[in-house]
């Protein structure tokens, strides 16, 4: 998709982080988007800022989901780009000091990060593929859903979080096999350390440590660099069913 004036997006957890700066990417690129998120105040002030649709969903109900399909297509028409950026990032080791991780911690991840990823994607898929294609191609739009570098180097204390992120990559392939007939690709983006609301309260030596890791160049990645590779994504239709590392070189120590 060359050109995206008026095309109608989604974002999910677009109220702070890579998603809100993904919705002012787009946004400035000329598309229609709607921001998803369970924190509405959020939402509604990014929305503001950039003349989008604020819409409160819990991306791992169904019912939800529906909901904020029909209000979003109501608002905009059916989306052809839908990212998926909504996801939690709570650590615990699988046997700590108090004895083994907490069963409904790991569910919780899994349930937000990876059901709701699938959730979104396959209803939004659904109505994107009744669509007319825009390409010679046959394209209908594409779905970008945010992994982690954690998927593959996972850190002391994240293997929920990894398992979330890990089964992201995986699904990245087969679900652009399963959705090409439906002219519709999926790409997964695994950014490393970003500077988002979660990496606020990281101490400063923590910081520091992170940054070190980072070949070049030294430090976290801006949300908008996210932004800016899904915009290259939804322009690019040549990329289909690939996982691309944001991470500037990057690779995980255990902690």
């Amino acid at each position: 998709m060359n050109n995206l004036n008026d095309v109608a997006a989604i974002v999910t957890g677009a109220g702070s982080g890579m998603g809100a700066a993904t919705a002012r990417v787009l946004a400035a690129a000329g598309a229609k988007v709607a921001l998803w998120d369970m924190n509405m105040e959020a939402a509604s002030a990014v929305a503001e800022e950039i003349g989008g649709l604020a819409v409160e969903c819990d991306v791992s109900s169904e019912d939800s989901v529906k909901a904020a399909l029909e209000k979003s297509a109501k608002a905009h028409g059916v989306a052809r780009i839908v990212v998926n950026c909504a996801g939690i990032l709570i650590g615990q080791k699988v046997v700590g000091k108090d004895g083994p991780a907490d069963l409904a911690h790991f569910q919780k991840v899994i349930n937000v990060n990876l059901i709701g990823t699938y959730n979104t994607m396959r209803l939004a898929a659904g109505e994107m593929a009744k669509l007319e294609p825009v390409t010679d191609d046959g394209e209908r739009g594409v779905i970008v859903n945010a992994a982690s570098i954690a998927a593959f180097e996972g850190q002391i204390g994240q293997a929920a979080y990894a398992a979330s992120k890990g089964a992201i990559v995986a699904m990245s392939l087969p679900a652009a096999r399963d959705l090409s007939r439906n002219g519709i690709r999926v790409v997964a983006i695994a950014p490393g350390a970003v500077e988002t609301p979660m990496m606020e309260g990281v101490r400063d030596d923590i910081r520091e440590s992170i940054e070190n890791n980072v070949p070049f160049p030294s430090r976290m990645a801006k949300p908008e660099e996210f932004g800016k590779l899904v915009l290259h994504i939804a322009e690019n239709g040549y990329l289909n069913g690939s996982v691309i590392r944001l991470d500037g070189g990057a690779r995980l120590a255990a902690k």
